[in-house]
């Protein structure tokens, strides 16, 4: 119960409508219970006494009792909807921040399927908790209370025979309740498992079909289905046992009530309406337990999903600003110094991927970084923005340490086309805009025609408001890159990385790309990330990167002269000569 109090903070924006809903409750409640002790007075002091003034009067009363507590019931639901609706968007809404709040480590750890699930799946268990509070689960409990205290009130022997028997129901719920909650906890991670699966193949069809592995694929979400019934099966066998088990103990009750009741009637202990009333009152309870049956089969859920949501919830970024911390100074042409820096990617004593990196971008210079694949190429890019945060060393833009300064504007000043280019719903021109939602449309169409994706984009069916579909898939891949570049240009960042951006455009349309960007890159500090060689070619200092520490840096002609690994990368790319292209 400790992680649903602590979500409760989502439900006191709406505190107002939820006492109003409690309230009308209440009155409901109070409502159903005097039906009973009507039923008591219309026997014994109208058909008994043949009163049938007294009969029609008692009638009527009753039946506009039973239209108000309709209306009443009515403005509960419609006030607990709305509270439960308004919690669940505004949980939905703090999920999806924090998930934008957290940095790339935090993402390496949640997979997509589970976030997935956080914000679908275990969002709408607390909207039904939330909602079954305000309305069944509250009456519930107030219906056997009321129906105790009042079954007292009728007859003190019979509530104290059946005093044991509602003990007993009561203990029956309550370790169903404990022995559910873990049930439901493994489901959900069986449900996480099925969701990561069905994501990945959804995103990755077309990779499933051209590598005809759509048999295996099949037999992993049929095993992880599978999985899930089987759970689901097991789940739903135990629930299924409480209500038969609740049913049984009632029935006891009222065979022991109208046996007991019976021969107090006949020895005049008791008359006829209370006998009568003392039963309605016990049928009253019947419905509040298996409501309470229900009832712990949706708290168990929601227990469990709390403890999920709050996960999420308390989950810190592992990059986070510091106490205080100031803008980023602006410059026009930053300065970058790497400081013996070390990273590694998880919190404990694995080998470093980075270590004892010594590096200056000075003012407006193009820094080209070359290796072999694995070598810490991106991990070292991926430094300068905080994606993560160095482990070792430090990282200075302008001798202000990355660390000590606000993310937001450090992310300003930097523009990134990242290895894995992503697409979002929308126009060409929104994507290009993505950035800068602001700009105009000849900053569009210049920042398009420097990464040379203007002409392609006047190709397409509607050009700029062409829509791009899902993940891009309309677009080939040198295109969604070309895109991507536009898109990082646009902002006009002092320092642009380019993480092998040019990979999946040819040869001759690279070259053009180097040279449209070569006015734009004066104008900033530049980081390539490369595979290919010819893109580095003109860098003002390349830095060849080897089992995460820089082997060698200086321009083409000096590594060519004084680098084994770049003659070697040069040799196996462009051949044994000595001449740049």
């Amino acid at each position: 119960m400790k992680q649903v109090f602590k979500l409760l903070r989502f439900v006191k924006p709406y505190w107002q409508k939820s006492i109003v809903s409690l309230i009308l409750l209440v009155i409901v409640v109070v409502l159903d219970l005097a039906i009973p002790r009507l039923v008591q007075h219309i026997i014994d002091q109208g058909i008994l006494a043949g009163d049938m003034q007294e009969v029609w009067f008692t009638f009527l009363l009753m039946l506009a009792i039973s239209i108000a507590s309709t209306i009443f019931a009515i403005g509960n639901n419609n006030f607990s909807v709305q509270v439960g609706e308004k919690v669940a968007r505004d949980l939905r809404e703090a999920l999806f921040l924090k998930v934008q709040s957290f940095s790339y480590g935090n993402l390496d750890r949640l997979q997509t399927g589970q976030l997935m699930v956080r914000l679908s799946s275990d969002s709408g268990a607390i909207l039904r908790v939330v909602q079954i509070s305000l309305r069944i689960g509250t009456r519930a409990p107030l219906l056997m209370v009321g129906s105790i205290i009042l079954m007292f009130i009728t007859d003190r022997g019979l509530a104290m025979i059946m005093l044991p028997l509602l003990l007993a129901t009561s203990a029956i719920i309550v370790f169903f309740v404990v022995k559910m909650r873990p049930l439901f906890l493994t489901m959900q991670e069986k449900l996480d498992r099925l969701n990561t699966i069905l994501q990945e193949n959804i995103a990755g069809v077309r990779v499933v079909k051209a590598f005809v592995r759509a048999d295996r694929e099949a037999e992993r979400f049929k095993a992880a289905n599978e999985d899930f019934t089987e759970r689901n099966i097991r789940v739903v066998e135990f629930m299924s046992i409480m209500g038969p088990a609740l049913s049984a103990c009632v029935n006891v009750g009222i065979v022991v009530v109208i046996w007991a009741g019976g021969l107090q009637a006949v020895h005049g202990g008791l008359t006829t309406g209370q006998l009568v009333a003392f039963v309605n009152y016990l049928q009253t309870i019947i419905s509040p337990l298996m409501i309470m049956a229900f009832l712990a089969n949706v708290w168990a859920a929601g227990i469990v999903s709390a403890e999920r949501i709050n996960e999420v919830l308390e989950t810190l970024p592992q990059v986070q600003d510091a106490p205080g911390a100031p803008a980023l100074p602006e410059s026009a042409l930053p300065r970058v110094v790497f400081e013996k820096v070390g990273f590694h990617y998880h919190d404990s004593n694995e080998t470093m991927v980075l270590a004892g990196i010594d590096l200056i971008a000075e003012p407006g210079q193009t820094v080209a970084i070359l290796g072999s694949t694995g070598a810490g190429k991106s991990t070292l890019v991926n430094l300068i923005p905080r994606f993560y945060d160095v482990t070792a060393g430090r990282i200075l833009i302008d001798g202000q340490d990355v660390r000590r300064v606000r993310q937001d504007s450090l992310l300003g000043r930097i523009g990134v086309v990242p290895q894995e280019t992503v697409l979002f719903s929308g126009t060409v021109r929104d994507n290009i805009r993505y950035g800068r939602p602001e700009a105009s449309e000849e900053e569009v169409v210049a920042a398009a025609q420097a990464a040379q994706a203007h002409d392609f984009i006047l190709e397409l069916p509607e050009g700029y408001d062409t829509r791009v579909e899902e993940r891009g898939v309309n677009l080939s891949g040198g295109q969604k890159q070309r895109l991507a570049i536009a898109r990082a240009l646009l902002t006009r960042p002092a320092i642009l990385i380019l993480d092998d951006s040019t990979s999946s455009v040819d040869v001759e349309t690279e070259t053009k790309i180097q040279a449209a960007l070569e006015t734009w890159m004066k104008g900033c500090t530049c980081f390539v990330v490369a595979q290919r060689i010819s893109t580095v070619l003109k860098a003002d200092k390349i830095v060849v990167v080897d089992k995460g520490r820089i082997a060698a840096e200086g321009t083409h002609r000096q590594l060519l002269q004084s680098s084994p690994i770049y003659q070697e990368i040069y040799a196996s790319q462009l051949g044994n000569g000595t001449e740049g292209a």
